[in-house]
C-alpha cells in the first residue's frame, strides 16, 4: 500500500503534563507525518490518550501542562472516540449533524447551488469513510446505527471539516476480526488520502497491521519507538518485549466420560427485543461444573443478550434456563437470594458498574453482606483479602473507582462477583480494551478460577479467539444463531461452519500483520 509524502503536519516536543504533582506525560516528544499511521501503544494509565488528546489542545481538569504542540496550518486535528455515540447528538438525524458542517463550505455559491453542492459533500465525506450505503443511513438518528457505523459517521464529521489529523481511540476495541479488518481498511484508506492518523490502541494485531510508526509508552515515558517492522522484529525494550510476549494458551481438553448433569442449561431459548424483534435463538447449551464455556462471534451476534438472558438481566425470552436442573425465572427480581449469588455477571464496563463516590473495598464488601448475610467485619476482610489475591492492595482498594485504571477495576468487579462465591462466573468481554499485560493477568485469574476447590463454572462472552483457548469448549453465535458448538480444540482447528471458518482466517492475518 503507498502512502503520500513524509511531511510533519504535527509535532509534540517535550509534553509534560501533571496533575496533583504527578506527571502522568513525562517528556513525550511525537511527530505526526501527512499520509502515515503513528500508533502509540502501552498499558491503561501509561499516558496515550493524554497525549493523543494534546494534538486538540484538550488536557484533564486542573492540569499543568509545559512543552509544545505544533500544528501546520489551520485544519483542526479529528477525534474518532472509543465510544462515538458520546460526540453524536440523539436528537438530530445523521443528514443535519453532517450537513451542519458542510453547509459553511459552500456559502460562496449562489442560493440555488447551495443545496446540492452541500449533500455532494457529505455524500463524499460518506464515501471516504467507508459508508457506502449514504443516503439511507442520512435519515436516521445515531440510536439507529450500530457502534461501526457512527464511528465512521464521527469521521466523516472530521473529514467535511478538513482534518489533516486525525486521532483515532481504540477504535477497535470490543470488535471481532472481522469488523476490525473493516476498521484497518478505513483508517488506511483515509492515510492514503494524504491524512496523519494518530492510532490509540492495546491491539497490537491491529497496530501491526496499519502503522508506519509505534511509540512505546510506559508510565508516561516513551520507552522506544521505531518503524513497526523494527519494533516487532527486534524490540530493544524490556517493556516493549513484555507487550509483545502473547504467549497462546493450549486449549484445555474438552472431553469428559461422564460429565454428570449440567450445573446450568439452555433449552430452546429465544430471545427477543422490543417485544417482537428476535435476536437470539439458541436450541441446546450446556455447562458443566468447573467446565468454561467461551461464546464467540462478531458484535451484534447475540452474545450479550445470551449473557443477560443466564443473569437475569433480559426478561424478553422464551425456553428454559436451568441451575442445577431446576428453571431460573427470567429477570433476577424473581430469583432467591441463592439464585442471585450463583450466577454472577461482570460487565465489560467496570466503571459503569461502580457508584463513584464510594470506596471499592467497601462496594466490594457489601456483595457478601446482601448475598451471603455476612457481617460488616468478616466481609470487608474476605474482600480485603480477594482483592489483594487479585492484585489490588488495601492502599488501592481503598480508592474511589475513578482513581483506578481500566485494569485495576475489572479486577475489583472480579472480586465482587466472587465474593458471592458463586456456582457459574459469566464474564462479558472483560479483557476489552485492556493491554496484553493486564488482559494476561485477568486470563491467568480465570484460569485459575475454573475447576478450583470450589467447582466454578465459567461463561466467557469474548469477540476474540485467542481469548477463547482459554475455554473447555466453545459456542459460535452468528446474526443470533447458534451455528457451532464443540471442544475448543476442535472449534480452532476443524471449525466446520463458513461462518467460524471466516472468523479463523481473518483472525489469522490479524495475527500476522498481513491484512493489508
Amino acid at each position: 500500500m503507498s502512502r503520500t509524502t513524509d511531511t510533519a503536519v504535527a509535532e509534540i516536543r517535550d509534553l509534560r503534563v501533571e496533575v496533583d504533582g504527578g506527571a502522568i506525560v513525562d517528556g513525550v516528544d511525537v511527530r505526526v507525518r501527512a499520509g502515515k499511521v503513528t500508533a502509540l501503544v502501552g498499558a491503561s494509565g501509561s499516558g496515550k490518550t493524554t497525549t493523543g488528546l494534546a494534538l486538540l489542545g484538550e488536557y484533564p481538569p486542573g492540569a499543568r501542562v509545559t512543552g509544545e504542540v505544533w500544528r501546520a496550518g489551520e485544519g483542526p486535528v479529528g477525534y474518532v472516540p472509543q465510544h462515538p455515540a458520546a460526540v453524536l447528538n440523539p436528537a438530530r438525524r445523521i443528514g443535519a449533524l453532517l450537513g451542519d458542517l458542510a453547509r459553511p463550505q459552500v456559502r460562496h455559491l449562489r442560493r440555488a447551488e447551495r443545496r446540492t453542492a452541500a449533500r455532494a459533500l457529505v455524500r463524499s465525506a460518506l464515501s471516504d469513510a467507508q459508508l457506502p450505503d449514504g443516503e439511507a443511513l442520512l435519515r436516521r438518528y445515531p440510536h439507529q446505527l450500530s457502534g461501526g457505523q457512527q464511528q465512521r459517521v464521527v469521521l466523516a464529521q472530521a473529514l467535511l471539516l478538513g482534518a489533516r489529523v486525525i486521532v483515532a481511540d481504540e477504535p477497535t476495541t470490543g470488535q471481532d476480526a472481522l469488523t476490525k479488518s473493516r476498521i484497518v481498511e478505513q483508517l488506511a484508506a483515509v492515510a492514503a488520502r494524504g491524512i496523519a492518523v494518530v492510532l490509540l490502541s492495546h491491539d497490537l494485531d491491529v497496530v501491526r497491521s496499519l502503522a508506519d510508526e509505534v511509540l512505546v509508552l510506559r508510565a508516561g515515558r516513551v520507552v522506544e519507538s521505531g518503524p513497526v517492522q523494527r519494533l516487532w522484529a527486534a524490540p530493544r525494550h524490556e517493556w516493549t518485549r513484555c507487550l509483545l510476549d502473547e504467549r497462546r494458551a493450549i486449549p484445555p481438553d474438552g472431553s469428559s466420560d461422564d460429565p454428570g448433569r449440567p450445573v446450568l442449561e439452555v433449552r430452546d431459548l429465544i430471545a427477543v427485543h422490543d417485544r417482537r424483534t428476535v435476536v437470539l435463538r439458541a436450541p441446546r447449551l450446556a455447562l458443566h461444573t468447573g467446565e468454561c464455556l467461551a461464546v464467540v462471534g462478531r458484535s451484534g451476534s447475540g452474545k450479550t443478550t445470551l449473557a443477560r438472558c443466564l443473569a437475569g438481566l433480559h426478561r424478553g425470552h422464551d425456553g428454559e434456563i436451568l441451575l442445577d436442573g431446576t428453571q431460573l425465572p427470567r429477570s433476577l427480581r424473581h430469583r432467591t437470594r441463592a439464585q442471585l449469588a450463583a450466577v454472577q455477571y461482570v460487565f465489560q464496563d467496570a466503571r459503569a458498574a461502580f457508584d463513584e463516590y464510594r470506596p471499592v473495598l467497601h462496594q466490594v464488601a457489601r456483595t457478601a453482606v446482601r448475598l451471603r448475610g455476612a457481617d460488616e467485619r468478616s466481609a470487608t476482610q474476605e474482600a480485603s483479602a480477594t482483592l489483594d489475591r487479585l492484585g489490588l492492595p488495601d492502599d488501592l482498594a481503598l480508592r474511589r473507582p475513578g482513581e483506578l485504571s481500566g485494569g485495576e477495576l475489572q479486577r475489583a468487579a472480579l472480586a465482587r462477583a466472587l465474593l458471592a462465591r458463586p456456582r457459574v462466573l459469566i464474564c462479558d468481554e472483560v479483557t476489552s480494551g485492556l493491554d496484553t499485560v493486564t488482559r494476561r493477568g485477568i486470563l491467568d485469574v480465570l484460569a485459575g478460577l475454573v475447576g478450583g476447590e470450589d467447582g466454578m463454572s465459567l461463561v466467557l462472552i469474548t469477540h476474540d479467539l485467542d481469548t477463547a483457548r482459554l475455554a473447555h469448549r466453545i459456542a459460535v453465535l452468528d446474526a443470533g444463531e447458534l451455528v457451532e458448538q464443540g471442544s475448543a480444540q476442535r472449534i480452532l482447528t476443524e471449525p466446520r461452519h463458513p461462518f467460524t471458518l471466516s472468523l479463523m482466517r481473518t483472525t489469522e492475518r490479524l495475527e500476522s500483520g498481513s491484512l493489508l
